[in-house]
């Protein structure tokens, strides 16, 4: 597989539209009217839920890396918290994140940071990119899950009904901030774990590519910006490797831990 330049990549409309709306609406949230605390507490837990529990822990560290096991239903409730973050589905998310790590920072990478912040942030996904071919042979433990299936083909149809349910709680500041600000905030701080921390921070162990260590990053992300230390220790459940690196996802599989609820904790070798 050899992926060609974004010039040579056809543009894929259906996600420029698809993002375009959900930034353009998420604008409605400057407007007093369409403030209210109620609406700022729902967005701050959606984004809890979306970010930490299901893109973090369930996506990423469970079921990317397969770093701990859980039972199969807590497994598939990280997996639609995951899918509310609406970044794709389940299937096609995991194996683009697998064949990055495959490629990372290489002409096959979908997100090669070598083409630039924009490319690596968001510009990838919004072309038709070869990485989308190579899915099924990167997800072959996951696509004949029928739990999966549904959630990689209606995560669309999940986000209208959450929105739904927030209207009749408490109108269009709920949905605007519960959503689609909320939405918009998820995206970009999964995307700078793709980006950001690929260009600013520091590196503590040779990963072959440029994954840094990035504070912030790893803070808005609940410890996703410990990218360096992920990426030379992929399989470990801990990326906040010192003291001073704080990984409140690792805190979380602590807890699971705790309740019998995580096993087979893989960590960082010393």
């Amino acid at each position: 597989m050899t992926i060609a330049t974004s010039e040579k990549l056809s543009r894929d409309w259906s996600v420029i539209i698809y993002m375009a709306s959900i930034h353009l609406i998420a604008i409605l949230a400057i407007f007093p009217s369409n403030f209210s605390w109620g609406a700022l507490g729902v967005a701050f837990l959606l984004y809890w839920v979306t970010g930490a529990l299901g893109i973090t822990l369930g996506f990423h560290r469970l079921v990317s890396h397969r770093s701990f096991e859980t039972p199969k239903w807590l497994e598939y409730f990280l997996v639609f918290c995951g899918t509310l973050a609406c970044q794709g589905g389940p299937i096609r998310w995991i194996g683009l994140h697998r064949i990055h790590h495959k490629h990372s920072d290489t002409q096959n990478d979908p997100h090669d940071s070598h083409r630039g912040f924009w490319w690596s942030h968001m510009g990838w996904m919004l072309h038709h990119i070869p990485a989308d071919k190579e899915i099924p042979r990167y997800t072959k433990d996951i696509a004949d899950d029928r739990f999966y299936q549904f959630c990689q083909k209606y995560f669309i149809p999940i986000q209208v009904i959450l929105g739904l349910f927030l209207y009749f709680l408490g109108g269009w500041s709920f949905v605007i901030w519960g959503i689609f600000m909320r939405l918009v905030i998820v995206f970009h701080l999964t995307w700078f774990v793709n980006s950001a921390t690929h260009k600013f921070g520091y590196q503590t162990h040779e990963s072959n590519d440029n994954s840094k260590n990035c504070w912030w990053v790893a803070l808005l992300t609940f410890g996703e910006g410990w990218h360096n230390n992920h990426h030379a220790f992929q399989y470990s459940a801990r990326h906040g490797l010192q003291w001073w690196e704080i990984d409140i996802t690792w805190k979380i599989i602590q807890f699971l831990q705790v309740l019998s609820l995580a096993k087979n904790v893989k960590l960082a070798s010393k």
